[in-house]
């Protein structure tokens, strides 16, 4: 029989991330009347054979896969499993032309392009066809590891243990085995006292100041994920004995050291760590891991504008989480039986910067413009304080360290693209002490779209490092701002670079608006390093 895996969401690689620094997203296409995601899946749900296959599973082919390749028999294989999309065609945002790009192929690398954060595997479930065959020489090759009669792992020995007093014996899965040289690997201990349990983690390196750490402690399993760089380590453990649910986290930035503290519930000697779990002690390009998401609760919801709310969320009790600026998270939902996920950036709950009394709260703020026809964004509409919303931790590719030195910053905002910038412009008044120069061009349609804009005008009061400047497509009369959508003429009037400036420039809104800024801006003089673009 076919062994065909559980349909969770999302998949280790599962399509859940924004395109990288530097590319411009998919093009959405305009889909016809009926062809929504809501109305995708009451037509997956209808009981049809999406598959023409009658519901068999069958093992595909390459020299098979490659005969289901035109616009009325397509199909494609993504991560070993192949579906018939065909049907799916005309419900596809990119329109059909980036289906077919993946006709009769593996669609593997030119989805993971674009589409990595989406959930294929709920959204295609009734599509697919099979499992792709493996030859037999593929799975040889996979494992290059010596036999050992110790080993548990079908006769071949493990990579080293991991370091540290805990020396567990860790079972690492091939995609788990670390890319760099074993020296730069980050290593871990643990210590006790009378009273808690300490984890300590050496990364061998400097880290940022805020948002490389994230530890999730649910009953007697710890949960902790670095990041650096583009790198992440973990470690996952069934603690040895039972602990409080509350967690702390201290870490020397300098050094790189970081420790986890918690708090025995009894007086008791541990006679080790715990036992490792999936991914203990695993050290992965960032890319390559699974998103985790933690159950989070709706704690206030407050109208910033006609049609756009500021949704507060609490961590779980046992969750240490702090997103970076310029870093955004997905919110999954389960919706008409289907899990959908989606790409919010958390912003601060006001764009004013308060000396001297840091942030008490750990809680997310989400700026989410709630659209007529958006079935994620009506739902989050829907619910009532106290339910429960899938948070993920930090994505994305933008790093602080690219705006250290830079004298001059750009925000080139379009509706909700504001986000990311919301907390960035704080940030660069109050952390980096080159900055002469914060300036935000914000698009939008009609006045009643434009996004904390008492706020923005009493920052722009406060400090005279930071410019506003609003652009309206459908004025009224009485508007004595900019109009118009973004243009040359515009952009040239306001990105200067007095002499001896670095500048840098951050884009974010609807695909076609950070297209076509970039585009211009680069045409404008400024170069691949000195524009980033927010992408969702």
């Amino acid at each position: 029989m076919l062994n065909v895996p559980t349909q969770s969401f999302p998949a280790p690689s599962s399509q859940q991330r924004v395109a990288p620094a530097g590319q411009s997203g998919r093009n959405k296409v305009a889909l016809k009347p009926g062809h929504s995601l809501m109305d995708w899946i009451r037509f997956a749900k209808s009981g049809r054979d999406l598959t023409g296959l009658r519901g068999r599973l069958i093992e595909v082919t390459e020299e098979e896969l490659k005969k289901h390749n035109t616009r009325g028999d397509c199909w494609t294989c993504i991560r070993g499993m192949v579906y018939n999309v065909t049907p799916y065609m005309d419900y596809h945002p990119g329109g059909e032309e980036e289906l077919m790009k993946a006709a009769g192929i593996d669609g593997t690398d030119l989805f993971d392009q674009v589409h990595r954060w989406v959930n294929y595997e709920s959204m295609l479930k009734e599509c697919l066809v099979g499992r792709m065959a493996i030859k037999a020489s593929a799975s040889v090759k996979a494992l290059p590891l010596k036999k050992d009669r110790n080993s548990n792992l079908n006769g071949l020995s493990p990579p080293p243990p991991p370091t540290g007093s805990s020396s567990l014996f860790v079972s690492l899965q091939p995609s788990a085995l670390p890319p760099p040289a074993k020296d730069s690997r980050p290593r871990y201990d643990w210590f006790q006292t009378d009273t808690t349990v300490n984890l300590v983690v050496y990364t061998k390196q400097k880290i940022p100041s805020s948002g490389s750490t994230t530890v999730d402690l649910i009953g007697d399993v710890l949960r902790m994920e670095v990041l650096l760089g583009k790198m992440s380590y973990m470690l996952h453990l069934q603690l040895a004995e039972v602990v409080e649910e509350s967690v702390a986290v201290q870490t020397a930035f300098g050094s790189g050291k970081i420790q986890v503290s918690m708090c025995k519930k009894a007086k008791v000697k541990w006679t080790s760590l715990g036992q490792p779990l999936k991914f203990h002690n695993t050290f992965l390009y960032k890319k390559d891991r699974a998103l985790y998401y933690r159950e989070c609760v709706l704690m206030s919801k407050t109208e910033v504008n006609h049609n756009t709310h500021l949704f507060q969320l609490q961590l779980p009790r046992g969750t240490i989480m702090h997103v970076p600026v310029g870093k955004h998270v997905y919110l999954k939902a389960l919706i008409q039986d289907s899990e959908v996920v989606k790409p919010y950036t958390p912003v601060e709950q006001t764009v004013v910067p308060v000396s001297h009394n840091p942030r008490q709260s750990s809680d997310l703020f989400l700026m989410i413009k709630v659209y007529p026809d958006g079935l994620f964004t009506q739902h989050l509409n829907s619910l009532h304080i106290g339910d429960h919303v899938f948070v993920s931790g930090p994505e994305g590719p933008f790093t602080l360290k690219r705006i250290r030195h830079v004298t001059h910053l750009y925000l080139l905002a379009a509706g909700t693209g504001f986000t990311p910038m919301a907390r960035l412009i704080p940030f660069a008044l109050q952390e980096l002490s080159s900055m002469r120069k914060t300036k935000l061009l914000f698009f939008n349609r009609q006045e009643k779209d434009i996004l904390w804009r008492s706020e923005l005008d009493e920052l722009a009061a406060k400090d005279e490092r930071f410019e506003v400047e609003h652009v309206l497509s459908e004025p009224c009369e009485t508007w004595a701002g900019q109009k118009g959508r973004v243009q040359q003429s515009i952009l040239q009037e306001v990105l200067m670079r007095p002499e001896g400036s670095r500048c840098y420039l951050c884009v974010c809104g609807p695909a076609a608006f950070t297209e076509l800024t970039r585009g211009l801006v680069k045409d404008l003089g400024f170069s691949e390093e000195e524009i980033h673009t927010f992408q969702g």
